[in-house]
């Protein structure tokens, strides 16, 4: 049975090779159409009253990419081998953001299975996959996609998606994939003609905004959920990442999120697993993860930019852009996960965000490095390893859902970059230019020219990790500081607790001490070494050898909190170094 939405057609054909089969109309703007013989593998197409062929709005397989005709997909041909497998939930997990095309050498779905174990023995517990519907050209980000139902070949296909899936679930790993519904690519994107996809008026940097709350709008939005729910249901995916959520214009009293997050419920009922739906948003606003009954949106969490901003200037010391706002805001990030929280944000001009202390950490999603904050640098350049460690001890040690960039674990040095393969020309010619206009949005206007033309293949290809740094030892041992982390805060129930009011923040301009139950974070900021007044305890854990208790002064010109000249029983912390320490007297 073929079937589509086209409510402005007054006839419609699906063509198979070269011959067409009239479809019949149907209620609410549906045409439908048996066409003997048609199946799993069956080629074609679309005709809109006489006019050119298009896609399918829902296609499922596009194996010959955005402008190639749709392919039949059945999705009960492919055997499963993950019975056994009940979901994963965010409280306590680690997550590990990946790019499949950039992830390993071969770039697809199959070569990124043969790398989980690496992932398993770095201890995380979900991968979020960046988007991966049909793009154009062979390389992409993957939030040019169009095809949103269907998977790219260039990763392998519908197949390959889910042969990675069950590889995941049979190591104990469940799946985010990120998805895309506040626009479409601006190549091959077909839906328009098939009825009202798009806002009439409303649009944002990426293009024209889906219509979700305009005449038609109810049949959109059961497109976005039906997409929804394909995944989580037809692919065994754990969970969605919802990119820029608050490009979704809706202003129907029942927002799209919370419709959304309501049938997301109930497959989960169904299913008998955890599903997950995580936001990214700007808006500092706790009702996207306040639970529906107490008037929320009711997604398990969102992506927290303020943690990340915070950490970037705290071991970094940038203060460009909108990193200006986060001089010194650590402290307060850590204990109540926004800085905005109704204050004064100098980089809008305007007060942002509102209170979020009754949230659990847990629902708030947060990074040292992802895609965004790497890929948004002219030179797609990382952290520097001696500060990425830093980074890595506060956040694998905060009450938050940790989420680590690909790489990041061993402190790679390959640069993540912007790329794009569009084909054609107006396009391609016009992308470096989109992406210097943003970069000087983002205050890095003196970096417009230093990024490469994200159209070349040698783009895409600087960005694929290079595997053969973990057989260099500083490599191996930056692996080890994370694997240790991660071990330790599965270890230690204080450090995954969510509660934000349990969380209290010690600091100086260059240290903090971070209460954590019964536990202490103790951190050195600064490029000298440095003696806190803590009490004696046991070091669980330091990133230097160096880190001690001690009763002896610290270095010449070394800080010294409090009195410098109390030179009593203290930590001594190296330069840029982080210890977790149990008091004596802790009483565990």
């Amino acid at each position: 049975m073929f079937e589509v939405w086209a409510p402005l057609a007054t006839a419609v054909d699906v063509e198979i090779g070269e011959i067409r089969y009239p479809m019949d109309a149907r209620m609410g703007g549906w045409w439908s159409a048996e066409v003997p013989g048609a199946g799993h593998g069956t080629d074609y197409r679309f005709r809109l009253d006489g006019g050119e062929p298009l896609p399918d709005p829902r296609t499922r397989w596009q194996p010959e990419g955005i402008f190639g005709p749709s392919r039949v997909y059945d999705h009960d041909r492919f055997e499963w081998n993950d019975e056994l497998w009940r979901g994963r939930n965010l409280p306590g997990s680690v997550i590990y953001e990946l790019h499949v095309g950039a992830f390993t050498p071969g770039g697809t779905f199959d070569s990124a299975a043969g790398k989980l174990d690496h992932l398993v023995s770095l201890g995380v517990d979900f991968v979020e996959v960046m988007p991966v519907p049909p793009v154009p050209g062979e390389r992409n980000w993957g939030y040019d996609g169009v095809d949103l139902w269907a998977v790219t070949d260039n990763y392998g296909g519908p197949d390959a998606l889910k042969r990675f899936v069950e590889a995941c679930h049979l190591r104990g790993i469940g799946v985010i994939l990120d998805v895309v519904y506040n626009h479409l690519g601006p190549s091959g994107n077909f839906l328009a003609p098939f009825g009202p996809y798009f806002h009439s008026s409303a649009s944002s940097f990426w293009g024209q905004a889906v219509n979700l709350d305009g005449p038609g709008s109810d049949e959109v939005r059961r497109y976005f959920i039906g997409n929804a729910l394909q995944w989580l249901r037809d692919y065994h995916i754990d969970g969605l990442r919802l990119d820029a959520v608050h490009a979704l214009h809706d202003n129907r009293a029942v927002h799209l999120l919370e419709e959304l997050a309501g049938e997301v419920d109930a497959l989960s009922a169904a299913a008998g697993r955890p599903l997950t739906l995580i936001a990214e948003s700007d808006l500092n606003d706790p009702r996207l993860m306040t639970p529906r009954e107490a008037g929320g949106y009711g997604l398990a969490a969102a992506w927290n930019d303020d943690v990340h901003h915070a950490l970037h200037v705290a071991v970094t010391g940038e203060r460009h852009g909108y990193y200006d706002d986060f001089a010194g805001a650590l402290p307060k990030v850590l204990a109540s996960a926004y800085l905005h929280d109704g204050t004064y944000s100098a980089f809008r001009g305007r007060s942002h965000g509102r209170p979020a202390c009754h949230v659990p950490g847990y629902r708030f999603v947060c990074s040292a490095q992802n895609h965004d904050q790497i890929g948004n640098r002219a030179e797609g350049d990382r952290m520097a390893p001696e500060a990425l460690r830093l980074a890595a001890g506060l956040l694998l040690t905060s009450p938050f859902t940790p989420m680590l960039f690909m790489g990041e674990e061993w402190g790679a040095r390959t640069p993540f970059l912007f790329f794009t393969d569009h084909v054609e020309p107006q396009l391609r010619e016009g992308e470096g230019d989109r992406r210097r206009r943003e970069f000087v949005g983002f205050g890095y206007d003196d970096w417009a020219e230093k990024a490469p033309d994200p159209g070349e293949e040698l783009t895409f290809l600087r960005s694929k990790l290079d595997w053969s740094e973990l057989d260099d030892e500083a490599h191996r041992a930056h692996l080890d500081w994370y694997r240790a982390l991660i071990a330790l805060r599965r270890a230690q129930p204080d450090l995954s607790d969510p509660r934000l009011d349990r969380v209290r923040v010690e600091h100086g301009e260059t240290w903090l001490v971070i209460h954590r139950g019964a536990l202490r974070v103790a951190a050195n900021l600064s490029p000298i070494p440095l003696k806190i007044r803590l009490a004696p305890g046991r070091i669980l854990l330091a990133s230097d050898p160096g880190v001690h208790f001690g009763d002896v002064p610290v270095p010449p010109g070394a800080a010294s909190p409090g009195d410098p000249s109390d030179f009593g029983e203290g930590l001594i912390l190296p330069a840029h170094s982080l210890a977790v320490i149990r008091p004596d007297g802790s009483g565990l």
